[in-house]
């Protein structure tokens, strides 16, 4: 998103305008004020006596409020303003703005002040698709207030715009004529509501104590949520400052499902993700274990919830496949998007097994891995009774709803991302390699929920010997021998898609790689065909596709560098793994410590800082997590029975770093580390602070 613009967010409704604090939306422009997937207000405009406003400056006061300093327009050459406005803005079920004039001079001033609003009631999907509507559009004034609506079939959306002081009321505007005196101010409250079912009548002055006391109950629930956090100690001044934002935009991200109010789980980014995504809500919810585990029970919850339960062609659902994404807007609600939910994802099944037993090996809690048996079960088989589209035993994916459905169907999901070396795009059913990474892993950790908690040692003994049969057949079938790396995928016929990515860290992480393999596959990873400096880019520099700027072909993406990263430590490779860390986590300082979704895959040696990709998320989920991962792995946290152990590898620069209070099943622990000029030596100590 551009730096530009300027966003506040709560669940998944969120507002986003230009520096002035206007809202001028196109069809094919991400601003305006969204929920639910619909857009409810695509222009409002202030101007003062006809004139447009010029920006002062804009204070980010919290994730859900922002304040605008602005002054009339005075032409190239600021001359000192005796007139200055401030839009305080928060979002609730829309939003609030309080509008105040100040009259800096020493005669009273007659304004008039107007505010234009309108909404095109624009899906999600036609703001990202640059599609046109087809229902009809009404806009009145009623019981002194301005409402704008829209209307197809049984499919209805309101606006409701009203006011604090009285206004002239049209139906594209609100007119305030006033008179300030002396060095006096005026103001007044703006109340935007977005009706998506059922209103209820309430007075300007209740909404505005309403409006009160969500930003003060979202204040408090922010200060929450730091507070039980582990608490950061660190030399390095900049980390402090990316892990706080870490943090701040996990809890803007949080989103409420329909079914579990009150209980969160992480929506996968801003503008066009805002919503219940199935493998950005597990890789998120991974990557914050130890920092906030209760993002990852409502995850499992939700997603369990959903699990798919027949064969749909249309949304691409199997028996026991975990959904990708979940929709509310108007073309999910006429079948013209298949979002309610989409099933077509190939790895968000594998992935769900992995993340509950990674939550039951931080938190202990066994109930929720016994409450959710069934789903967990019906995972694996899903991957071997529907996802072998080869038949060869492996996963692959291939789209049966060949109009509206995704075609690549794996974190990678871009047009060109899966490619051979010379740039050739392969045909379906594709098999990607961190797929069956995931499968394994999910079947080993499956078998050991079966073993110790299921009490069902059958079931483990055989998720074990599927998974140790998977792990022989992937060492041969995608072991590119001459480049001694792993291929990208597999394509329809069996043949290696021979292309070097940075897909090979999540087999690290998955432990799908032969030990005799994996000093190859890291000395890859770490070098200058993939490791940009900042971080491990997508595509290799050399590849027929790779381009640095190019969404899946050579940009570098924090959460992919993250994953490699606890890899790379996962088989014993400490240095580079903190060489990773180190690359990220500098770049999050030139990115005022929130990560982007991706940034350019530049080399290090001719970039002073890392390059912005264009229409990159932010901020997004697992981006934000990356940081928390990076943590995880540097300090080498990683539990074990009922104990957490504490193996740093910290990266020179950082210094001495403590993180204090990590919750789990162990109570708190402290971990501490220090950084050195090798980070192969590094000061160890851990300490039980608490036990319960």
């Amino acid at each position: 998103m551009s730096s530009d613009l300027v966003q506040i967010l709560e669940g998944n409704t969120f507002v986003v305008s230009d520096t002035r604090g206007d809202i001028e939306a196109s069809l094919t422009d991400p601003t305006g004020l969204f929920s639910f997937d619909t857009r409810f207000l695509s222009r409002w405009v202030l101007t003062v006596n006809g004139q447009r406003l010029n920006s002062l400056s804009v204070d980010d006061l919290n994730y859900f409020e922002t304040r605008f300093f602005l002054v009339p327009g005075t032409g190239t050459i600021y001359v000192d303003s005796k007139l200055s406005v401030i839009r305080q803005r928060a979002v609730g079920d829309g939003f609030r703005e309080q509008l105040t004039v100040l009259n800096h001079d020493d005669k009273p001033v007659r304004l008039t002040i107007r505010i234009e609003a309108g909404s095109d009631f624009a899906d999600l999907f036609e703001v990202k698709d640059a599609l046109k509507k087809t229902g009809t559009y009404d806009s009145r004034v009623e019981d002194g207030r301005l409402v704008l609506g829209y209307k197809r079939e049984t499919f209805e959306r309101e606006t409701l715009i009203s006011s604090s002081t009285s206004a002239k009321i049209s139906r594209k505007s609100l007119d305030f004529r006033i008179t300030i005196p002396p060095q006096g101010e005026w103001s007044t409250g703006l109340d935007v509501v977005a009706v998506s079912g059922p209103w209820v009548e309430t007075t300007p002055e209740a909404q505005a104590q309403g409006a009160k006391r969500a930003r003060l109950s979202m204040a408090r629930g922010l200060d929450k949520w730091i507070e039980k956090a582990p608490r950061l100690e660190c030399d390095k001044d900049s980390l402090k400052v990316t892990y706080r934002r870490s943090l701040i935009d996990l809890a803007a991200l949080r989103f409420s499902t329909l079914t579990m109010p009150g209980r969160s789980l992480p929506a996968a980014g801003l503008p066009w993700f805002m919503t219940m995504f199935g493998r950005d809500s597990i890789f998120t919810s991974l990557q914050a274990l130890p920092f906030t585990p209760e993002l990852a029970e409502t995850t499992l919850l939700a997603l369990g919830e959903r699990q798919g339960t027949h064969i749909d062609d249309f949304r691409d659902e199997d028996p026991g496949r975990i959904l990708h994404e979940m929709r509310f807007g108007e073309m999910t609600a006429f079948e013209e998007r298949p979002h309610s939910p989409y099933y077509g994802a190939a790895d968000a099944t594998p992935l769900y097994v992995v993340l509950l037993d990674e939550y039951e090996r931080w938190t202990g809690n066994r109930r929720l891995v016994r409450q959710l048996e069934y789903e967990a079960r019906a995972a694996p088989n899903w991957i071997n009774e529907y996802a072998d589209r080869m038949g060869n035993g492996h996963i692959a994916y291939q789209r049966r709803n060949e109009k509206t459905g995704l075609e690549n169907q794996c974190w990678k999901d871009s047009w060109d991302s899966i490619s051979y070396h010379d740039g050739r795009i392969p045909g379906f059913p594709r098999a990607t390699c961190e797929l069956q990474g995931y499968a394994y892993d999910a079947k080993v950790r499956g078998a050991r929920l079966a073993r110790e908690i299921w009490k069902d040692p059958s079931f483990a003994d055989s998720l074990e010997k599927e998974a140790a049969d998977l792990k022989r057949r992937f060492n041969r079938d995608f072991w590119v021998e001459d480049g001694e790396y792993f291929a990208l995928a597999l394509d329809a016929r069996g043949k290696q898609v021979d292309t070097l990515t940075s897909n090979m860290g999540h087999l690290l992480w998955s432990g799908i790689v032969d030990k005799s393999k994996a000093r190859a596959v890291a000395r890859h990873l770490m070098g200058p065909r993939l490791f940009s400096g900042w971080g491990i880019r997508t595509l290799a520099e050399g590849e027929g596709r790779y381009n640095p700027i190019g969404y899946h072909v050579g940009t570098v993406w924090p959460f992919d560098n993250s994953f490699a990263a606890w890899g790379l430590r996962r088989y014993g490779f400490k240095t580079e793994a903190a060489r990773v860390a180190a690359g990220i986590l500098d770049a999050a300082e030139f990115f005022n410590g929130r990560l982007p979704e991706a940034f350019g895959g530049y080399a290090r040696e001719i970039t002073l800082y890392p390059v912005q990709y264009p229409t990159a998320c932010t901020p997004q989920a697992w981006s934000t997590g990356a940081p928390l991962l990076l943590l995880r792995t540097m300090l080498g946290l990683e539990p074990i029975g009922d104990h957490l152990i504490v193996d740093p590898a910290l990266p020179a620069g950082i210094g001495h770093l403590e993180l204090l209070d990590i919750p789990g099943r162990w109570g708190r622990i402290d971990a501490y580390g220090r950084g050195r000029v090798s980070v192969d030596r590094t000061l160890t100590e851990s300490k039980r602070r608490r036990s319960g």
